[in-house]
């Protein structure tokens, strides 16, 4: 899951009574032929099947919330059944067939499954019968963590945190300087002392701190001083931005095996301070552009 957003994704125009504009996640092809094309995954397949866990069922195509796990019951039938969903979170149709009840999202319209009833499986008398293809999964006590990196342009950074699994999501903006709100103009000026910058949530139960910390290594030129290949300023600089004592032990344990390999490391240790969010359009800038980093290449190190 590449996108972890629990709300629609509104313009300020749309907030206003405008057109909504809806990000939806990428889909693979199997995930298409159920959700956008209206398929059925083999019954007993499904990863949520048997799944136990306390939390939320959220919409795969848009991360809307659909069912609570509090609701989800054993029908036998291969596929997860619940007796009650979020309120207003699904839509129920006529299918196709003319016979049965479909159910969708009410945010994106994306093809759940179907909705039976009758069956006295539980008090409610009601089955969502559900794809797991058409879910994703967030344990009610999911404990998510916070890194804060500067390796030059944020564009490219961003670009390749992204591709890790883990990592829940990911803003670009400025750290470091001593301007409340600082514009981009005003960073790239040099005036404000901040560092363009990246921060992560993350899941550390699927990836760790120093996975992270090893990783940003491994994708920019840390030998260098306030520049980051052609871009050259203060605002390029290298820094990890700490957020506890634990994570600055981390992180100087990794600079250390670098200096041990026989690295200069320019990399400046600091403790976290306010985390200033970027314009929106430099969010997401290379999925929005379709484009590549310029100066941020994968090279193994550890």
């Amino acid at each position: 899951m590449k996108i972890f957003i629990l709300s629609l994704i509104l313009t300020i125009s749309g907030l206003l009574g405008g057109n909504e504009i809806m990000k939806f996640n990428e889909l693979n092809s199997e995930e298409e032929r159920v959700i956008i094309h209206k398929g059925t995954e083999q019954p007993f397949s499904g990863e949520f099947y048997k799944n136990d866990k306390i939390g939320t069922y959220l919409c795969k195509r848009c991360d809307a919330p659909l069912f609570k796990s509090e609701d989800k019951f054993d029908s036998n039938c291969g596929w997860p059944s619940f007796d009650d969903e979020i309120e207003g979170a699904v839509n129920k149709v006529q299918d196709a067939d003319g016979v049965r009840t479909e159910i969708t999202c009410s945010n994106c319209g994306a093809h759940l499954g179907h909705i039976f009833t009758g069956e006295n499986y539980t008090e409610k008398n009601i089955r969502h019968c559900v794809n797991s293809i058409s879910l994703y999964f967030i344990p009610e006590k999911q404990k998510l963590e916070t890194a804060i990196f500067a390796g030059g342009c944020f564009w490219g950074v961003e670009y390749l945190f992204q591709k890790v699994e883990g990592v829940m999501d990911i803003s670009v903006g400025y750290i470091g300087g001593d301007k409340r709100e600082p514009s981009y103009k005003e960073v790239c000026n040099g005036t404000t002392g901040h560092a363009e910058a990246i921060q992560i949530i993350f899941d550390p139960d699927v990836v760790s701190y120093e996975e992270l910390t090893k990783l940003f290594f491994e994708i920019h030129d840390f030998t260098q001083v306030d520049r980051q290949g052609p871009d050259i300023g203060e605002q390029y600089r290298s820094a990890i931005f700490y957020t506890s004592d634990e994570q600055e032990e981390i992180a100087r344990k990794v600079i250390k095996i670098l200096i041990n390999k026989n690295y200069e490391v320019a990399t400046a240790m600091v403790k976290v301070t306010k985390f200033w969010h970027a314009e929106e359009y430099h969010q997401d800038y290379y999925s929005k552009t379709d484009g590549n980093p310029y100066c941020h290449i994968y090279k193994k190190i550890f």
